[in-house]
């Protein structure tokens, strides 16, 4: 079974992705008209910007991040090993999380495709059933008196053997 299970996962993960995807591909239109009605303020405003002044921002910028550069290789050599442990850190948190979305993803497809199925309604029927109280049921009350004593102590006859029969003789 765990082959199976193992069979099974990737393929709800494909079903979660692609029920994603529709969900997501349905909202396209409205963002779509969004866009459309903030296009031409957007692009008024690029009109508007003067381009020296978005040059020299721009060379302010490259001067600050160049003149933060440290010249010295053996603190370079230091921020460069700091980095890639922060990198390793990074890409293990990164896995983990991947992982958790994974899952995720494949426990919506799995719900998916049982609704696919009509099964998840057959479930909520079953969990309802479960959920509800046994009905109780009231002692039956006998208004009759017994007409044949009942013994107890009776012991039961025991069983008799067949008797032997007897054969007819020539």
């Amino acid at each position: 079974m765990a082959i199976i299970d193992e069979l099974r996962t990737p393929l709800y993960f494909a079903a979660g992705t692609a029920d994603l995807a529709v969900r997501q591909a349905k909202k396209v239109p409205g963002l779509i008209e969004q866009l459309a009605a903030e296009a031409p303020a957007r692009i008024e405003a690029v009109r508007k910007t003067d381009p020296k002044a978005v040059q020299e921002k721009a060379q302010a910028k490259f001067a600050e991040l160049v003149g933060g550069i440290d010249t010295d290789l053996k603190k370079l050599g230091e921020q460069a090993q700091d980095l890639a442990l922060r990198g390793v850190g990074v890409a293990a948190e990164y896995a983990v999380k991947a992982r958790e979305k994974y899952e995720e993803l494949a426990a919506h497809g799995e719900e998916t495709v049982r609704t696919w199925r009509g099964e998840a309604a057959e479930e909520i029927t079953e969990i309802a059933i479960a959920v509800e109280p046994e009905p109780v049921t009231e002692p039956v009350v006998v208004t009759e008196p017994v007409t044949e004593p009942v013994a107890a102590a009776e012991e039961p006859e025991p069983a008799r053997e067949p008797a032997a029969r007897k054969t007819a003789g020539k």
